[in-house]
């Protein structure tokens, strides 16, 4: 599946190098399996949203690398791209930008036929390139707009999809300046979180101006190295990052109409695949107390 990751250290503006290329399993390692296309989302100084992506491997984009090692942010989404919806095309890379906002996506949803009625021409205008988790963002950002708040928004958008559509995984990403939200969506695909009171920080020596690393909320799909501090994601878990504040919610039923893996065609299940190589002197990581579809 579509690798994610995304990181907050509360104000400080730091580099991720130490994620994105350095760790065990960090995005450019993990590129190897997800070679379809990578990108990189930050904040400028002034708090507006910027991305770099490519339709090319991260561990083949020199782009990726030069970012990684320079961009400081204190929020950062980042993704690895296993495509089956949409070319190879760079309008088709993650994170994708709407209103001030990064979103990154993996899973697949069925029925976004529907997804495309609940869209004003407005926000379907915001859809540059062909896949559905764009869609499914800009469906998202209208519910937001709606409810006048990041987080309802998503429960309303996530809630409806829910209840209405065949779903396999929605997983995603979402980021504003200094805040992050992660959810897993159902049980299907992991998705990680390193908190600093288990350990998280922003990587060895990658914090601007001082000599090593600083507390930092850290999200992946999978653990990208041997802490043993990674905590998976329950099934339907809102994780609501503000700085290094965390807040878990539970909205969310389970899917009316969850599809198998044996639903899904051989590219959108080959798509999803979640098996990972065993990370070097690892140590034991546990979870802790017809219609058009969309895939990465």
């Amino acid at each position: 599946m579509c690798r994610l990751f995304g990181m907050s250290t509360g104000g400080p503006r730091v580099r991720a190098a130490y994620w994105l290329l350095d760790a065990p399993q960090s995005l450019r390692a993990q590129s190897h399996r997800m070679s379809h296309g990578a990108g990189l989302g930050w904040f400028s100084l002034g708090g507006e949203p910027v991305r770099d992506r490519a339709p090319l491997a991260a561990f083949q984009s020199p782009d990726f690398s030069l970012h990684a090692r320079n961009v400081v942010s204190h929020t950062f989404v980042a993704h690895v791209r296993d495509a089956s919806v949409g070319g190879l095309t760079v309008h088709n890379c993650h994170p994708f930008v709407m209103n001030d906002r990064l979103f990154a996506h993996n899973g697949v949803v069925k029925g976004l036929e529907s997804v495309r009625s609940w869209l004003t021409d407005v926000d379907r205008a915001h859809v540059a390139g062909e896949t559905d988790s764009e869609l499914v963002f800009a469906y998202v950002t209208a519910e937001i707009r709606r409810a006048g708040d990041t987080t309802r928004g998503i429960i309303e958008a996530v809630g409806r999809i829910g209840r209405e559509l065949p779903l396999f995984a929605l997983n995603l990403l979402i980021a504003e300046a200094g805040r992050l939200w992660a959810l897993r969506y159902p049980e299907s695909n992991e998705l990680w979180v390193l908190s600093p009171r288990r350990g998280g920080v922003s990587g060895p020596g990658q914090a601007r101006g001082a000599g090593g690393p600083v507390p930092a909320v850290v999200v992946a799909s999978e653990p990208m190295d041997g802490d043993p501090g990674w905590r998976l994601l329950e099934p339907g878990e809102l994780l609501v990052v503000h700085g290094l504040e965390e807040t878990s919610l539970f909205p969310f039923d389970p899917p009316r109409f969850p599809l198998r893996r044996s639903d899904l065609s051989a590219r959108e299940a080959a798509s999803q695949e979640t098996a990972v190589e065993p990370l070097p002197e690892a140590v034991a990581l546990t979870p802790a107390a017809s219609e058009p579809s969309v895939q990465c």
